[in-house]
Formats: structure tokens, sequence, C-alpha cells
């Protein structure tokens, strides 16, 4: 049976991805800051990346456990295998034998993808086409979070931590009929170090990943910089492997112009996965086809076809018409009648999901927006409630706080203040720090500054039109001047790398372990999500802990605090916690949608006829 994806909305996926309320993004990487480019020592099918100091020396590889993980005689502990993770995966999934092999699915999309290069993919649905194609590492099991085998069969952990060694499946095969080798795989690390590639996942896989080197063609090594207990999540498991022989002879800072990115090279979007590129059509549709050669065997569905359609509205249409199979997220009005339709289904879950306006808080952004009690004044002025019954139908909760129900570290009760809707005592906190509305406008100013703002936003989805309207006029209550500037998603894209916003309206798909440094730390400001441009020591200060914090328990209150942070100064403002609404045709079998994983099991889906 094929293998289960990882969690495709944070591992690369883990990291934290960004979501325009159905539509995810992240930025790009590389900056000024950044090291040099990783230079590759003179030893034989060996590289090593930004040491900070020698590599340890070479372990003796111990044998898989019979049961998982288990410590050999060394020290050494060895991680679940692949035949110990399938065996959990179909206790906690039955999956029935498919009656037909040769069906064809077709999902409703109102955005297109990005790129077809997987070191570049930063969007929702990109990664869920790439990670079809393309594999990690590692993945995230859907039954909690956690990691198992992805193109690794296992991997063995040195009783420090800072040690793992990776042994690659001897059987996987690259699209193209070339062996799968730990030369890709050093090759593709050093593709996302490379501050001139643009990969997302930059700033945070350098600082988790110290050192990497080929032992040989199946195993390949990877030291931490530290005891990080997210390690593999936010290092090995974090990068799609590429093949080095079809892009060792383009340079890294042309990758993102490359046929192989934009679809014009059609033949250098080759991947190891479950999947093959079939064609992309641009702002039409793209396909995926099986992989009858896949290592872990073939997929039950013969294609796949990701259709991109105007808006959410004609998303609902595909769906109720049979054009289409399933729609990720049914919006909130429309949840009810799909539900009722005898020809569809419905899954409703929690995830991974916080809705939310971003400020523009750093030396780019408008001055308006510097001071805390202005964004608290802000969030005081909203009826978060409202917009979760009104809008969402009563899907979801306010959100408290940037941590929601499904992490660790939840804790809404814990966050002051409080923040609750009182447009009075938000206009009282604004005309404390002098903006009044001394032109009898409706508008308040000072020292000659109108309280004026553009909040950008994805025009596509009609919910999203929605909320921001209702923001726009909660504001004006207060006297603060909002203009909306919707915009389509490459074009928002460009806007949240380069700065050039006041306001954002975003939802953010976060990670299961409820770390957050790419949305809030500092170093993540050029090279990673936090387009806000926050900085906090102190939040820096408990990131450093949390990451290395091994007891549960104190590292839910070490994240806690970190959310209590973010609550108080408001460079993001949290609106509401989601709950995902999937519809699909009832003649699909095998679909497990569910808050670690959208398409995990779509090597195992088939359909009727």
């Amino acid at each position: 049976m094929p293998r289960s994806y990882r969690r495709l909305s944070r591992s690369v996926p883990f990291l934290i991805t960004l979501l325009l309320v159905g539509t995810l993004l992240a930025a790009c990487g590389g900056g000024s800051n950044a090291p040099s480019e990783p230079t590759p020592t003179a030893q034989p099918m060996a590289t090593v990346a930004v040491p900070t100091e020698p590599a340890p020396a070479t372990p003796a590889a111990s044998p898989i456990a019979a049961a998982s993980p288990i410590a050999s005689t060394d020290g050494w502990t060895t991680s679940i295998t692949r035949d110990e993770f399938q065996a959990q995966l179909m206790a906690a999934f039955p999956m029935e034998a498919p009656a037909n092999r040769d069906g064809t699915i077709v999902l409703g999309e109102s955005a297109d993808i990005s790129t077809l290069n997987p070191l570049l993919a930063n969007d929702e649905l990109t990664i869920q086409v790439v990670g079809s194609i393309y594999e990690t590492l590692i993945g995230g099991s859907p039954i909690d979070g956690q990691p198992v085998p992805g193109l690794a069969d296992y991997w063995e952990m040195s009783p420090d931590r800072l040690t793992y060694v990776f042994h690659l499946n001897r059987d996987a095969r690259w699209h193209d009929g070339a062996d799968v080798t730990a030369d890709d795989v050093a090759f593709s690390f050093d593709a996302a170090l490379n501050p001139n590639t643009g990969s997302s996942y930059t700033a945070l896989f350098r600082e988790n990943i110290a050192s990497y080197r080929v032992i040989d063609e199946h195993t390949f090594e990877v030291t931490a910089r530290d005891q990080f207990v997210s390690f593999l999540q936010n290092g090995p498991g974090s990068i799609f492997i590429v093949p080095k022989h079809l892009w060792e002879s383009v340079p890294f800072a042309t990758w993102s112009v490359n046929g192989g990115s934009n679809g014009s090279e059609p033949a250098r979007v080759v991947g190891s996965g479950p999947f093959k590129l079939g064609e992309w059509v641009q702002g039409d549709h793209i396909t995926i086809t099986r992989n009858d050669d896949y290592y872990n065997g073939p997929a039950n569905l013969q294609s796949v076809i990701f259709r991109i359609l105007p808006d959410t509205d004609a998303a609902v249409i595909a769906l109720e018409s049979g054009e289409t199979d399933i729609l990720q997220i049914i919006p909130a009005p429309d949840t009810e009648r799909i539900q009722n339709d005898p020809d569809l289904e419905v899954e409703i879950y929690e995830f991974f999901q916080i809705t939310l306006y971003m400020s523009n808080i750093g030396p780019d952004g408008p001055q308006q927006l510097r001071e805390q009690e202005v964004r608290q004044a802000m969030m005081m002025a909203i009826d978060r409630d409202s917009i979760t019954q009104n809008i969402f139908y009563g899907f979801g909760e306010a959100a408290v706080g940037t941590q929601p129900p499904l992490s660790p570290a939840y804790a809404p009760d814990r966050m002051t203040p409080t923040l609750t809707y009182d447009p009075v005592a938000a206009t009282e906190l604004l005309d404390s720090i002098g903006w009044r509305d001394t032109n009898n406008d409706g508008t308040l100013d000072r020292g000659g500054v109108k309280l004026e703002l553009t909040l950008v936003y994805a025009s596509s989805d009609q919910t999203t039109t929605q909320i921001v309207t209702y923001l726009q006029e909660a504001w004006k209550a207060v006297g603060i001047s909002v203009k909306l500037d919707g915009v389509d998603f490459s074009l928002l894209r460009e806007r949240l790398e380069g700065k050039d916003f006041d306001l954002a309206f975003l939802a953010f798909s976060l990670g299961s372990d409820g770390n957050q440094t790419s949305l809030f730390g500092c170093d993540q400001i050029e090279n990673g999500l936090n387009f806000a441009g926050f900085c906090d020591q102190t939040w820096d200060e408990l990131d450093e802990q949390q990451k290395r914090e091994f007891d549960a328990a104190v590292r839910n209150e070490l994240l806690i605090a970190q959310s209590q942070i973010v609550w108080e100064q408001q460079p993001v403002g949290p609106i509401r916690f989601g709950i995902a609404r999937t519809g699909y045709s009832s003649t699909i079998h095998n679909f497990y949608p569910n808050g670690y994983g959208f398409l995990w099991s779509l090597p195992y889906m088939w359909r009727e006829g």
C-alpha cells in the first residue's frame, strides 16, 4: 500500500504556512544577514552545510528494531519503521479494497498553484499538488501529527539527540527511472539553505540544521544545532527532495523562473512520489497521474484534477452539479444544504487554523499602527462572537490568543487584557493617547495625521469579503477609517512579501506542536512569515526555551506565555479559530480528511464507476 502523506499544511508543512481563508501562502526566504552558501567538503559523497563546529564521527548503524521507538545497546534510538506505521494507520483508518482503479477525481479550487518547484511551494494548494509528486525524508502522522517514515524507511537518533541517521528506501526511483540517493538529499538541503533559492523554509531550516553528510548511497546523516523538540519537523521533515541530476545545472538564483518551476519545462518536474505531473494549464487546471512504479505500491486513482474556478461560489455550484468531486472548505451558509444532498458527504472537523488581520508594525508600516493601544482598540471594536455566529453560522469560535483548540497550549482564559467587544472602551482608549475627531468628520486624527488605513485581502472568497466589510464598518464606528483593497491571490502574496500593506486579512494553518516561530520570531521578518515585522525580545527568549523543552507541561506554559505577549501587543488581531467543512461526492471511498491533513489519504482513495 502507498505510504501516508504528511500533513500538507505545515510539515513543510509542519512549519507555519499562511492561508487566505481557503488558500495558503508563505513568504520567500533569503536575507542579507543569512550565512553564505554551504560549501561541499572534499570528502567523496559528503556535504557539510554551514557547520558551527566539526561534524561528529559517523556512528555504527543499529539494526531495524522489531518495535519502535526502541533504544539499542549503544544508546541510539530507532524510530518507528514504515511497516509499523502502516499497521498503525490501517488500524486507525480502515481502508476498503478498491473496486475500481481507473477513477479520476476533480477538486474545486478558487486559486491557481504558484509553482511546480517543491522547494518554492508556499501556499496550500501548491503544497497539495507538489506533495503528491515529491516527498520529504519524513512525514507527519494523520493520527497524531507525530513524525513518521517518508522517503526514509526509518531513522536513528543518537543518545544526545543531536545526530540523526536516515535510511532511504532502496527501491525509491525518480519518475524518469533514476535511483533516489542520498546525494539527492544533500543537494536538496544545499538548495534549501541557499538564500538565493528563495525558499520559504530557509530561515527555520538553517536555525535547526548544523551539518549534514552522505554516508553511502542510501544513508544520510543530519546534525542538529541543539536539542530541539521539533527538530525532525522543522529540519529534515521540512524540505522536499528533488533530483540532483535534473537541477544541479540550474543556478539557485534562477530556480523561480526556470521551466521546471513555472511549468514551461514539465520534463524537469520529476519527483519520487505516488503521482506524476500530467499537465498544468495555468488558470484552468492541474492534472496529476498515477505513478505505476511507485516503490510503495501504486495509488488507487488513475488521476487527480485540481480545477481552478473563479471564486468560492462557483466552487460550490461545481460540487453540487457534479462537475467537481471535492471542495475542501464549504462556505458556512451552504453547509447544511450540502449535508442534505443525497449525492454528497460532509466531514466537519477541527483543524489548526486561525483567521486574523495582520498589522504592518515594521519600519515600512504606517505610523498609526505603531502603538499597541491603537491595535488593542481595533480589536475591542470587533464583535468576534457575532462574526462566528452570523457569518460562519456558529462553526468555530472567537479566537483569544494565538493557539487554536487542537493545540496543547490552547488557553483563552489566561489571555489578558480580555479585549472583548466594547466600542465605547475602544474609543476611550484611543482618546487617552490623543486620537480625537477634531474635524468632526467621523475620523480620528492626531497632530494633523488621520487614523486612516488600507486593508488588503483576497477578493475571490465571498466569506472573506463579508468579514472585511464588517471590519470596515466596526472600525468606522470608533473613528478608524479603513479602505478595502481586494486583490487576487498572487498579488496579495507579493504585497505581503514586499511589506507593502497597512493591514492584511489572512488565516494561518499552524503546526500541530504549537511552535509559532515562523510567524512571530524576530529573525523571521526577512526570511519567514513574520510579515507584521513583530519583534519582542522576551518572546524570542521564551521561544529559545520552548524549542529545547522536552517536558510537555513545562513547554506548554512557555507557549502560553508567548501567546499572551502576542495577544497583549496585537501585531495580529486574532478573529476566529476555524472548523473545516469538507464536501465530497459519495462515490469516493477511503477519504479521511482531518485536522492533521486534508489529502493525506489520496493514495488510498478510489471512486465508483
